[in-house]
């Protein structure tokens, strides 16, 4: 598949999100989290992840084209409507200190990042224009740079949690 204009402009202001989300992970976010307790550390990223009912706009005539393919936004949109929904389950474990907070927060992170990794091969597959985005342009290009980083940053956080010092709730 040939490179569009559309396409190339997307893949660089995708590109330079991921740089700078990966730069800010690494240089601000990580180190102020990564000793904090469980409910310190992971809720802003939880309720951050809350917001990706954003992705229902896929589904919305007028916000994007009707060339969009169904393909893509279907799946996209519900998926990310399950994994807001899922954030928003671990996030209630996570602060009321259940037990089923470490799974429900691995399903969440899992199925949070197959989402995303899906909607960006049905992009490919699909062959979705960027200008069919339409206003969820800005969804696609810095939101999901975001979200993988904080997908990371969750999976970083969880693979080292029985190290994590005990400290109070925030």
């Amino acid at each position: 598949m040939p490179v569009s204009g559309n396409l190339g402009r997307y893949l660089v202001s995708y590109a330079l999100a991921y740089i700078v989300f990966i730069l800010l992970a690494k240089w601000y976010i990580w180190p102020s989290v990564r000793d904090r307790s469980p409910a310190t550390a992971l809720t802003p990223f939880l309720l951050y992840a809350c917001l990706r009912v954003n992705g229902l706009m896929f589904l919305m005539p007028g916000l994007v084209s009707s060339d969009l393919p169904q393909a893509f936004a279907v799946p996209t949109a519900y998926g990310d409507l399950t994994a807001a929904l899922l954030s928003l389950a671990a996030l209630a474990c996570l602060r009321y200190e259940l037990k089923a907070a470490v799974p429900i927060l691995w399903l969440f992170n899992i199925v949070g990042l197959l989402d995303l990794v899906y909607a960006n091969i049905s992009s490919i597959k699909d062959q979705v224009d960027p200008a069919f985005l339409g206003a969820s342009y800005y969804l696609a290009v810095l939101n999901v740079p975001a979200m993988v980083v904080v997908h990371v940053m969750i999976f970083m956080y969880l693979l080292r949690w029985p190290k994590q010092p005990r400290q109070s709730r925030a």
